[in-house]
């Protein structure tokens, strides 16, 4: 036990720990204030756009930035990540409100916080990156497509009082109520559009977010244009930090809400580890995934005892933090307390900030989530990825978040295993299983030289439950058992708890007919997995070896032993 502290201490320890232990020159701390401020500046019209999309009041995502952010960048294992509500869980968020209210909301995050601690503790940060690409692409293209949806009717000042949570139902709904499209709203809404995305043309400095807010508020007031703000939805916005409070736990409630909290569990897993990797790139570092997912579990803890949403790595507001110099953990904890005294002081002021205006940045976000142009690139990739990014897609967009991750996993999962299978075979020697031999092999097959009654077969690939059946067959295909049957496993890195059974009934059926099995090549793994489950001592160690040489020597002993009697 006394062992595994060192690794314990050193795979689950902050970076902000290491920092300080390393020492921050004042020069470094004067960037990562600055970084701090901005990235807080920049995170201000995020938060609060996020929440409303979410399907909850403004101030919940305000808690969600300062609380989850501060502790996110204070005990999460990246010096650089900056965590807070994101885009990705627009999508789980609103359908849990909808169902389930907000305080389902507060318990399905609660439970995906404990679920992220676990996946931490258990090291299981490393496992996130056998998520296919193709599934990560499909949900995520599957969400920028919702939220630019779902952002229509503040877009176009529709009089739709209520918003479907369903793809197609918000589909009907803007259909019925297209007559009511006000051109003030979707001017203001196409000019907060122009200015996110043109802004940084004139200074990367000022967020152009903030810069679209500002001026559609003032031009809203200014003209008296029918625009909806946040304060004539919501009404009087509250945005200094909450007591923190207990949610009321309906246990009835909670299998229900299992589901959600893994969906919210993975895709934050999957957001933060993400953030990561691409901080990681830009700044020269390396995160500690095992750390970031304890953080990221305890920030999701506690968010909602603030009446906050899910959090995660964000990574554009990451990468922002990187650009403007921060290197240390100092700047996401300096961006949590930037929105604080933002919040404090001039929160009541987002009450008058046009709903078209947030609409117009979040279709902004949604495209940059989009990555077209990759899901069109994927297009050439093989089609069992092209089949698992469309049923991803669809399904995200048309039935359910974390169905779709479900079932884009284990498709995933099924067109892997047959395609090793597909590379997989087995044959007898004499078989050109493969295209070419190498020249250079002494050990290449064209140049053994077989004894009679002995019989070669070899196995090419893993030998695993997908492609045993194959080997069962081929071994079924010899017409006379031999005296002797060498199986080559040169080519087999790797044997399961099947490919185990296959060679358990191959020793069978050649006990039966007289012959003797003689296994050739065999690597480590599958040594290893031969032993613990007893098959070597009823093979015989007399009868593995590691080179077909060997093999064919004991084959000549056993031939010429069976000649002599």
């Amino acid at each position: 036990m006394a062992s595994a502290l060192p690794d314990i201490a050193g795979r689950l320890e902050p970076k902000l720990w290491t920092v300080l232990r390393e020492g921050i020159s004042r020069g470094q701390l004067a960037r990562d204030a600055l970084a701090g401020v901005i990235v807080g500046v920049v995170a201000l019209p995020l938060a609060i756009a996020f929440a409303i999309a979410s399907g909850v009041r403004p101030e919940a995502g305000l808690a969600t930035a300062i609380v989850a952010g501060f502790l996110i960048s204070a005990l999460g294992g990246s010096r650089v990540q900056i965590g807070g509500p994101t885009g990705a869980f627009v999508v789980i968020v609103y359908g849990v409100v909808a169902r389930h209210g907000v305080e389902g909301l507060a318990v399905a995050t609660l439970l995906a916080g404990l679920l992220l601690m676990a996946m931490g503790v258990a090291r299981l940060g490393t496992v996130i990156q056998f998520v296919p690409y193709p599934v990560t692409v499909g949900f995520t293209s599957g969400i920028a497509l919702i939220i630019a949806t779902s952002q229509l009717r503040d877009l176009l000042g529709l009089d739709l009082a209520s918003l479907p949570a369903r793809f197609t139902e918000q589909l009907a709904a803007y259909a019925a109520h297209a007559g009511s499209i006000r051109p003030a709203a979707l001017a203001i809404g196409l000019l907060s559009i122009f200015v996110t995305v043109y802004w940084q043309r004139i200074t990367p400095r000022v967020p152009g977010s903030l810069v679209a807010i500002m001026l559609a508020t003032v031009l809203v007031h200014a003209f008296g244009l029918p625009v909806e703000t946040i304060g004539d939805r919501f009404g009087e916005i509250h945005a200094e930090l909450p007591a923190p409070k207990l949610p009321t736990i309906d246990w009835g409630m909670v299998p229900d809400l299992f589901p959600e909290a893994v969906a919210i569990a993975l895709l934050g897993a999957i957001e933060s580890l993400l953030s990561a990797v691409v901080a990681d790139g830009m700044a020269g570092t390396r995160h500690r995934p095992n750390m970031e997912l304890v953080a990221q579990g305890f920030a999701n803890v506690v968010s909602p005892l603030f009446g906050g949403i899910p959090a995660t790595g964000a990574i554009a507001r990451t990468a922002t933090n990187v650009r403007n110099g921060g290197r240390t953990p100092v700047a996401g904890m300096v961006h949590a307390a930037t929105l604080l005294v933002i919040a404090t002081f001039l929160g009541g002021l987002a009450a008058r900030i046009p709903l078209a205006a947030l609409a117009g940045i979040l279709l902004v976000v949604a495209w940059n989530m989009s990555e077209w142009r990759v899901f069109k690139g994927l297009f050439r990739s093989p089609r069992s990825d092209v089949v698992v990014l469309l049923v991803t897609f669809g399904l995200t967009v048309l039935v359910d978040l974390s169905v779709a991750i479900q079932t884009g996993m284990v498709l995933a999962a099924f067109l892997f295993m047959r395609r090793m299978a597909l590379i997989s075979d087995v044959g007898p020697m004499r078989q050109a299983l493969r295209e070419e031999e190498d020249r250079d092999d002494p050990d290449a097959t064209a140049r053994l030289d077989v004894p009679a009654g002995v019989e070669v077969f070899e196995v090419y690939g893993a030998l695993f439950f997908g492609a045993a059946s194959k080997f069962k067959d081929a071994v079924r295909r010899v017409e006379r058992p031999p005296r002797v049957l060498i199986v080559r496993m040169r080519d087999v890195l790797a044997v399961d708890a099947t490919g185990l059974r296959a060679l358990e009934d191959l020793l069978d059926k050649t006990r039966r007919d007289g012959t003797t099995l003689v296994l050739s090549g065999v690597h480590a793994q599958p040594l290893v997995a031969l032993e613990r489950s007893g098959l070597l001592d009823k093979i015989g160690a007399e009868n593995v070896h590691g080179n077909i040489r060997e093999a064919l020597a004991r084959a000549r002993s056993l031939v010429g032993a069976a000649g002599s009697a």
